[in-house]
């Protein structure tokens, strides 16, 4: 977990940020990639410049803000491995305007790599030497469909799952079954619209297919919470499956 954080960075720690790759730390995948993902992946040893995907839940700064400054940093580092985005319908533009929000021209210029832009389709796999990603539809309120994402390595070995931001819905078990980990929002105790609360994942806990479940984006009513039942992501947490 490179980030684990909400948007605000509650308990200090880092916005949403999810490291792929093999056990030896080098990381090649990125789920979701927030604001302050540059700085987190260069603090926990991370090469930015080796990322060759970034898989995008939705279009919410705390989860995708992070890609200007990740495509300008290997601008200016002379990347020349391309960098593939996976995202939402709506990425390509949005993440074209923010570009041009942050730095103006900054979206035209001719660089040593492509940005190459996929968009989701619901449940549609989506798939590249190293592994195939799968998402599903969720709810949440971003300007575009949001998803949770379920991740599996080439070889079939490992299977992580992740949420996104979402209120309640049986898509969630579906992204979630047959996983080695399912890391989920547990953003508050009580229920609020568009996201997970502690009271209504204890309700269908029982009825998730995965072998570890591991909650994320929390609030600080969330890390203030009793979670002596739950257990929970940090930043730097290595998670080997």
């Amino acid at each position: 977990m490179v980030g684990s954080g909400d948007a605000f960075g509650s308990g200090g720690r880092f916005q949403t940020c999810i490291a792929l790759g093999p056990d030896d730390g080098n990381a090649h995948t990125l789920v979701d990639c927030g604001a302050t993902s540059l700085v987190a992946l260069r603090e926990q040893g991370f090469d930015p410049n080796a990322i060759e995907t970034v898989l995008i839940t939705h279009l919410h700064g705390d989860h995708f803000g992070g890609l200007p400054f990740l495509v300008l940093d290997g601008q200016f580092r002379r990347r020349t491995t391309d960098l593939t985005v996976v995202g939402p319908p709506g990425t390509e533009r949005r993440l074209a305007e923010a570009m041009e929000v942050f730095f103006p021209g900054s979206s035209t210029v001719r660089r040593r790599f492509e940005v190459r832009v996929v968009e989701h389709r619901d449940r549609a796999p989506f798939s590249t030497e190293r592994f195939t990603a799968v998402p599903f539809e969720v709810r949440h309120a971003s300007g575009a469909p949001a998803y949770a994402l379920r991740v599996q390595d080439a070889d079939g070995a490992a299977r992580v799952a992740y949420s996104g931001d979402t209120e309640w819905t049986d898509a969630l078990l579906a992204a979630a079954e047959g996983t080695d980990v399912f890391l989920c929002e547990g953003y508050t105790p009580a229920p609020v619209r568009w996201h997970l609360d502690l009271g209504t994942l204890g309700e269908h806990r029982d009825r998730f297919d995965t072998r570890r479940m591991i909650l994320t984006h929390l609030s600080p009513t969330a890390l203030s919470a009793d979670l002596s039942g739950w257990e929970t992501a940090h930043d730097g947490l290595v998670v080997r499956v």
